[in-house]
């Protein structure tokens, strides 16, 4: 028996070892596969050693950087959150972990996975984009509550299992990009290399199928061709080229230029603004063809991939290059420009705050507008072309296509966009002083009805501040300060909506106004609760009275350090005995109706003062007897 136990002991470590042999020999081919960047070789040996390693966190967080390396960052998550479940780690899975739970469109799991990051990381560089993109987040409820102002579709008689991308429409033809019919396969991202198609452009998107034609003089084999846009009525092209699959051909993507001949296309030559050290990328023309916007990742700009402009001359050269500047660029990548019949520049971007990984921005007066839906997804948007200002087409990865990147058709909406923004100032006023005066550079919150904090916003020099509104909403805007009362307001956009028929443009706004004041706060001083009113020779608290005992109760939960004194008075007329048992019970009922809607009952005391208090002595008038019966509060402690 303890031989037969013996050789088990024996042979399950065998079986261990040799497992183990398995899973080194799987990391190591993967490891050799991720350092060339053939992530999707890369991914087939990783998943295979995790069946075999002992180690299941860190080979989960090596198939999820293979994914997000090769910009599919969505398929990342599951093997994101296996890692970290394992106990592995790596600083940088917590942040990535949070954009992939944003890029399946799980945003409240991202913003406290983005929160929790901020909280607990050490490494300033991820922090700092952290935060950056946890602004972003803050920022979601704004952007899904936006007009929409397109209708989409998918292209599906054109779209395949493979990716198809970057459209542009010229001479009745849609031509785009795809990874279809490639005979080599890029082991990037186990697709094939990318060429430029074209097919005959129909009214509808249903009609949109048949065969594609690979565009000539464009396409060169083992290379990526693709982003084609077009100038001098369709005679010059320029495209982007490079990219052979392997870590050193990743640099060599440059911007290439052909003339249209009688006899076809120009050989294609490199443009002169190419950096040599960079990927320089998605060309696009503006409409009189004197400027280029393209994308690039050369020394010198804000982030990964830059908007950058150049202008051609009247001998066609071009200018060096400008960087659009950090209102439209950010520390993330903004790519896949293109320019509507208009002028108007249309930028892709991680950057900005979105949807995604990549939305679609428009820019307008020099900032970026998102897109909004549904033409912004949690997937990546990007690429868009407006065939003219009524339709047009985009590429998206979001759920429900049939590929990789698939090109939609999107329908401006008939009926006019109207957006509502808040235009508020924030004053303080101290006590005895004559003048309230603006509060610069102080948070205000955005909450929505059941005070549920939105967005926060900083005031400007002057005390003003700005918030984007949903229609139909109800919101309240709040400040605090230490020292002072917590300053709210309510607003609401319910029953504003204009006629259709009173709207003058494609896009109106509505603009409301606020006014918040920082009242301070000064123990001991009486305040006055308006319209607290009782039944003759009653102490029950009324439907009208309960309203203003709201607005109180409101105070104690916006300043939860402070404890108070409700005291309530007569006038002069009955005995003080009477007047001073009524006005004890009504400022006890008073009290009771506070503590019922969640006040702690220690925060609270209640007094009742009869006729020694009044405001007016030796009153004679109605109105002078109405002012000394009243219902006060006072600070008596502030917890600091």
């Amino acid at each position: 028996m303890a031989n037969l136990l013996k050789q088990a002991s024996i042979l399950l470590l065998l079986l261990f070892l040799l497992g183990a042999c398995g899973a080194g020999k799987y990391l190591s081919k993967g490891d050799k596969r991720f350092g060339a960047e053939e992530y999707e070789r890369a991914i087939e040996y990783y998943k295979q050693a995790l069946s075999k390693s002992d180690n299941i966190g860190e080979v989960n967080y090596k198939i999820a950087e293979s994914y997000r390396l090769s910009n599919r960052i969505a398929q990342a998550e599951p093997h994101y959150k296996a890692a970290l479940d394992a106990s592995y780690r790596k600083e940088d899975a917590y942040y990535y972990y949070a954009l992939a739970l944003k890029a399946n469109g799980k945003y409240e799991e991202a913003l406290r996975q983005m929160q929790d990051y901020v909280r607990v990381g050490t490494s300033s560089q991820l922090k700092s984009m952290a935060a950056r993109e946890l602004e972003n987040l803050q920022q979601l409820d704004e952007i899904l509550g936006m007009n929409q102002r397109y209708k989409v579709e998918n292209l599906e008689a054109l779209n395949t299992e493979a990716s198809e991308f970057a459209p542009y429409v010229l001479d009745n033809e849609l031509i785009f990009s795809s990874t279809r019919g490639a005979g080599k396969e890029y082991l990037g991202n186990g697709e094939g290399f990318l060429d430029v198609f074209a097919i005959t452009l129909t009214d509808t998107a249903a009609e949109m199928g048949g065969a594609a034609r690979k565009y000539e003089g464009i396409n060169v084999e083992g290379l990526h061709d693709a982003l084609a846009t077009f100038t001098n009525e369709g005679r010059t092209m320029v495209f982007a080229r490079g990219n052979e699959g392997t870590k050193k051909g990743r640099q060599n993507v440059d911007l290439f230029i052909s003339q249209r001949r009688a006899s076809g296309w120009s050989e294609p030559k490199p443009l002169s603004i190419n950096d040599t050290e960079a990927w320089d990328s998605s060309p696009a023309f503006s409409p009189d063809g004197k400027t280029l916007y393209f994308s690039s990742s050369r020394r010198g700009g804000l982030g990964g991939m830059d908007i950058y402009k150049s202008t051609l001359d009247d001998n066609g050269r071009f200018s060096r290059p400008e960087n659009l500047g950090p209102e439209i660029n950010t520390p993330g990548n903004e790519t896949f420009v293109s320019v509507g019949p208009d002028g108007t520049v249309y930028v892709a971007s991680d950057g900005l705050p979105g949807l995604g990984n990549l939305d679609l921005f428009r820019i307008q007066d020099g900032k970026p507008i998102n897109m909004g839906q549904p033409v912004n997804s949690p997937g990546d948007d990007f690429g868009i072309y407006f065939v003219n200002g009524q339709y047009g087409f985009f590429s998206s990865n979001r759920d429900g296509g049939k590929g990789g990147d698939d090109l939609y058709r999107f329908v401006k909406s008939a009926r006019k966009q109207v957006d509502f923004f808040v235009d508020g100032t924030l004053f303080q006023l101290r006590d005895g002083a004559r003048q309230r005066t603006a509060v610069p550079n102080h948070t205000i919150i955005l909450q929505d009805e059941a005070g549920v904090k939105l967005r926060t916003i900083s005031t400007d020099a002057s005390g003003q501040f700005t918030f984007a509104l949903d229609s139909a909403s109800t919101y309240f805007l709040v400040a605090e300060k230490l020292g002072f009362f917590t300053a709210r307001q309510q607003i609401t956009t319910k029953g504003k909506m204009p006629a259709q028929s009173e709207l003058t443009q494609e896009v109106n706004e509505v603009r409301l106004t606020a006014t918040l004041v920082l009242n301070q706060i000064v123990k001991e001083k009486a305040i006055v609760l308006e319209n607290i009113f009782y039944d003759f020779d009653k102490a029950n608290i009324r439907p009208d009275a309960a309203v203003e005992l709201n607005k109180l109760v409101q105070i104690l939960k916006d300043n939860p350090g402070i404890s108070i004194e409700l005291s309530s008075h007569t006038d002069a007329r009955g005995s003080d005995v009477y007047n001073q048992d009524l006005s004890q019970r009504r400022a006890e009922s008073a009290v009771a109706y506070i503590i019922s809607q969640g006040i702690d009952r220690s925060r609270i005391t209640a007094r009742g003062y009869g006729e020694s208090r009044p405001v007016v002595r030796n009153a004679k008038t109605e109105a002078e007897h109405q002012r000394n019966r009243r219902t006060e509060f006072k600070v008596v402690r502030i917890q600091e």
